[in-house]
């Protein structure tokens, strides 16, 4: 343990006695992200999955990864995201060979000539009130390795239901044409980045969006996807 770690580690300590605060992937009294469920948040080796594109996700949505995921998502623990960050910042450097050999480097440096574009999939309006903040935007500041997401990059055409509950045929339906790129994507080698992958009926939309405004997706990167009963990825 090096003495920064030893320092960060004793402040978060002395600030769990000040403000306790309950583990968002156990419930157990201790930091944000205790020790045990930080370690089961550490991806493993990523693989694209059977995509249109290619998507990696870096953790599969289940056990304490979703438990995490819905607290930072819905229960306001943003506190969660630095451990979250670091899951979705594993997904994109697996991205990085994915990338076509005619592509721009992706912008590991801000002062970089060109870099490829991360392009968030936005909020409906109903949500950003809900949580006050972006998910997916939040994390990839924090990822700290590409540079900002263009704002309003995409944008709804119309207010969508919440995914949750829905069949695949149901979910594709709902973002069926539901989004719009803007002009400036043009030209633009982009990588759609998102917090957690279903059926996949948004990554499509996004992927169509960014398409018709002339920008080209070179693979898209997730937190996390959801899993079959079996385990097997559901990403069709």
């Amino acid at each position: 343990m090096t003495p920064t770690t030893l320092i960060r580690d004793s402040l978060l300590d002395a600030a769990a006695v000040l403000l306790p605060v309950r583990c968002s992937g156990c419930d157990r009294p201790d930091r944000a992200v205790c020790e045990d469920c930080t370690r089961a948040l550490r991806p493993g080796p990523i693989a694209p999955d059977a995509f249109d594109l290619p998507l990696l996700a870096a953790l599969d949505y289940d056990g304490v990864t979703r438990r995490v995921l819905l607290a930072f998502k819905d229960g306001g623990r943003t506190d969660a995201a630095p451990v979250l960050a670091g899951a979705l910042r594993a997904a994109i450097m697996a991205a990085l060979p994915q990338l076509r050999p005619d592509a721009p480097p992706v912008r590991l440096r801000p002062d970089a000539p060109r870099a490829v574009l991360p392009v968030v999939i936005p909020s409906t309006r109903a949500a950003f009130r809900h949580r006050g903040y972006h998910p997916t935007a939040m994390l990839l500041r924090r990822s700290r390795i590409l540079s900002p997401p263009l704002w309003r990059a995409l944008r709804l055409t119309r207010q969508t239901h919440d995914q949750v509950g829905l069949t695949a045929g149901q979910r594709a339906g709902n973002r069926e044409g539901s989004l719009v790129a803007s002009p400036r994507l043009q030209g633009r080698d982009c990588l759609i980045v998102d917090d957690i992958v279903t059926t996949g009926s948004t990554v499509r939309e996004a992927a169509r969006a960014v398409a018709a405004a002339g920008g080209r997706i070179v693979a898209a990167v997730a937190v996390a996807r959801t899993p079959l009963r079996g385990g097997t990825p559901r990403l069709s």
